[in-house]
């Protein structure tokens, strides 16, 4: 009977026990807000991204001779370009006024007209009319030069009895007179704004001819 009693009330202890310390588990545990559990706050269970790899490429071996003749073919491609922008930057750029439209180009053909043979009377003709202004025209040069020249003796004389008399009014008379040839120049100006003018919006298309 008292074995009996004492098996119940070691039980009995036992069951306490074991209900204190699972009901002490229980309130120590908790969720945080990472979604770990653990039953304290410094442990955590954490899960790492998966990782995918592949196994290294075998690296090929190749051939030196390969290699020279890729280079060679590198660099004679680069001295072409080379040689190309050399060639390029000795050409002048095109005029457009100086050039003939294309469509004049084609017709060059059509629009060349044949000189007509002079006969022998049209160019004896000629010929003597073109003595008869050379003749004329070496005449009047020769008048020219004469007045030319009676002009500066005779101011050379001038001046010279000039000074013998005064040195200042021989000063005052080489001095620049610059109301001998009236002219008038005014610069260019802006102009000026006009008023309720409202200007037109628009885009600015630049047409400059450009030659890289």
């Amino acid at each position: 009977m008292a074995l009996s009693l004492g098996l119940s009330t070691v039980q009995r202890l036992a069951a306490n026990v074991l209900d204190m310390s699972l009901s002490r588990s229980l309130c120590a545990l908790t969720i945080s807000t990472r979604r770990d559990i653990s039953t304290s706050s410094a442990a955590a269970i954490a899960v790492s991204h998966p990782l995918c790899a592949e196994p290294l490429k075998k690296k090929k071996r190749i051939d030196p001779a390969v290699v020279r003749a890729r280079e060679e073919r590198r660099r004679r491609k680069l001295e072409k370009a080379i040689r190309r922008l050399e060639k390029s930057s000795r050409q002048l750029k095109p005029l457009a006024e100086m050039e003939l439209p294309r469509e004049v180009r084609a017709e060059l053909s059509e629009r060349r007209r044949p000189a007509r043979p002079l006969t022998t009377e049209e160019a004896n003709e000629r010929f003597d009319l073109m003595k008869e202004w050379t003749r004329h025209r070496r005449e009047q040069h020769v008048a020219d030069v004469a007045v030319l020249r009676r002009i500066q003796e005779s101011r050379a004389k001038a001046l010279r009895e000039l000074r013998a008399e005064s040195f200042q009014l021989y000063c005052a008379a080489i001095e620049e007179d610059p109301g001998l040839v009236p002219w008038a120049h005014s610069g260019p100006t802006l102009t000026p704004p006009i008023d309720g003018y409202d200007a037109p919006d628009g885009d600015y298309v630049d047409t400059t001819r450009r030659w890289e």
